[in-house]
C-alpha cells in the first residue's frame, strides 16, 4: 500500500509523475538563492495591493480546505484514532480526496510567501525553518495525495487548514501597513498555534504505531519524525523571538 498510488488521483494536476513537483522545488530554490542577488541594487517593492489579495484569497482557501475536511470527516463518520483510506469512487470517498489535493496545491501556491519576502527585501524572514517547511510540505503532500489521499491523513490537513485562516488573517493585516502593526500583538499566540497544532499531530500519527490500524505506517513514521523536526525549529524560534530577546 505504500508503494502504489491512487488511480483515482494520477491523472490529477502534479500528481502523476514526481518530475513537475521536483521542478517546481528547484525553481523554488534558484529563488531563493538569486533572488536577493537580483533585488541587491533594486529598491524594495511594495506590493500592497498584491499582498492583501493574496492574503484574502488564501484566507478563504484554507477555510474552504477546513470546512471540507471537517464536514467529510463527520460525514463519513471518520475515526480520530484510526481512520484507513477510503480509496472507493464513492461520494465521500472522492471528496475527501478532492480537499487532500486542494490541500497540496496550496502548498504549492504558498511557496509565494517566499517570492515576496525576497522582492520586498525582507531577507530576513527567509530563514531556515521558512524555507525548510515549505519545500518539505509540497514533498510531503505529493506523496500524500498520490498514495494516501484520506485517512489518517485528513487530520493534519484540517488542523494545518484551521491554523492558517489566522495565520494568513494576520498577514493580511500587517500587509495594511504600519498603522496596522499596534494591532498584531497576537504574533506570539499564533506561534503557540502552531506548536500545539504540530503537537497533536505528533500524538495522532504516533499512535498508530503502537495500535494495528489498516493505515501505511510507513506514512504515520514519516510524518511523525518530521513533526518532530517542525517542533524543534519552532521551539528555537520561539525561544530566539519571544525569550532570548527579552533577556
Amino acid at each position: 500500500l505504500f508503494c502504489i498510488s491512487d488511480p483515482r488521483t494520477a491523472p490529477w494536476p502534479l500528481v502523476r509523475s514526481p518530475l513537475p513537483v521536483t521542478l517546481l522545488f528547484a525553481s523554488y530554490l534558484l529563488v531563493v538563492a538569486l533572488g536577493p542577488f537580483y533585488m541587491r541594487q533594486r529598491k524594495p517593492l511594495k506590493l500592497q495591493c498584491l499582498l492583501i489579495a493574496y492574503n484574502l484569497t488564501m484566507i478563504t482557501l484554507s477555510s474552504y480546505m477546513f470546512y471540507e475536511f471537517l464536514v467529510t470527516s463527520v460525514l463519513g463518520n471518520y475515526n480520530y484514532l484510526c481512520q484507513p483510506v477510503d480509496y472507493s469512487q464513492s461520494e465521500l470517498g472522492m471528496r475527501m480526496a478532492r480537499v487532500c489535493w486542494w490541500f497540496f496545491f496550496s502548498k504549492a501556491i504558498e511557496l509565494l510567501d517566499t517570492v515576496f519576502f525576497i522582492l520586498r527585501k525582507k531577507q530576513e524572514q527567509v530563514t531556515f525553518l521558512h524555507v525548510y517547511h515549505h519545500g518539505t510540505m509540497l514533498f510531503n503532500w505529493w506523496s500524500g495525495v498520490k498514495y494516501v489521499p484520506g485517512g489518517q491523513a485528513f487530520f493534519i490537513g484540517m488542523l494545518n487548514s484551521f491554523v492558517h485562516i489566522f495565520m494568513y488573517g494576520y498577514y493580511a493585516l500587517a500587509s495594511l501597513g504600519p498603522r496596522m502593526h499596534r494591532y498584531l500583538w497576537w504574533k506570539r499566540y499564533l506561534t503557540v498555534m502552531q506548536l500545539c497544532q504540530f503537537v497533536a499531530i505528533a500524538v495522532h500519527s504516533s499512535y498508530n504505531l503502537f495500535t494495528e490500524c489498516p493505515f501505511p505506517d510507513g506514512f504515520n513514521t514519516a510524518v511523525f519524525l518530521y513533526i518532530l523536526s517542525l517542533i524543534a525549529l519552532f521551539l528555537h524560534f520561539y525561544y530566539r523571538t519571544y525569550l532570548k530577546g527579552k533577556q
